[in-house]
């Protein structure tokens, strides 16, 4: 925040536009994305998935988070939930295959957890993972930062 503080400071006085068309996205390093924008993070045989800072940003106030039963099975890119924002409702896919250990309860109370912490306090689903190599048909943060400027430049 200080720094863009202090870049659009010096823009002022450099007579530089500091108009965006967005604002930037965090992507995490040690992540893997798919292109429905949601995020895996695998931990041995558990994964957790969430949606990503990208797409929080372009749903907007997130207001409620649809939930699958523990138990249930996911499959890469199957539809398992649902995001209802201000603005949309999406559904959220799964990265990976498997079964669901583990929901963020939270988010029934909570589902502004979403926007404000995508990443850690916002994880949706954790899952048992069945196919390990699924992983490698995902994007590394690199790649899928990428993505996302190539998305929004269409847009």
């Amino acid at each position: 925040m200080a720094s863009r503080l202090w870049a659009s400071r010096a823009a002022s006085y450099l007579r530089i536009s500091t108009t965006f068309n967005r604002s930037f996205s965090t992507v995490l390093k040690d992540l893997k994305y798919a292109d429905s924008h949601e995020w895996v993070k695998v931990e041995g045989s558990s994964a957790t998935v969430g949606i990503t800072d990208h797409a929080q940003d372009h749903l907007g106030d997130v207001v409620y988070v649809e939930l699958p039963e523990v138990g249930a099975a996911v499959t890469q890119g199957g539809s398992f939930g649902a995001v209802e924002s201000v603005k949309a409702t999406s559904d959220i896919n799964s990265p990976v295959s498997g079964k669901v250990v583990e929901v963020n309860e939270e988010l029934s109370d909570s589902p502004g957890l979403v926007n404000g912490s995508p990443y850690e306090n916002g994880w949706i689903i954790k899952v048992e993972l069945s196919n390990a190599d699924e992983l490698k048909l995902l994007m590394d943060a690199d790649k899928y930062s990428k993505f996302c400027e190539e998305e929004d430049a269409k847009h």
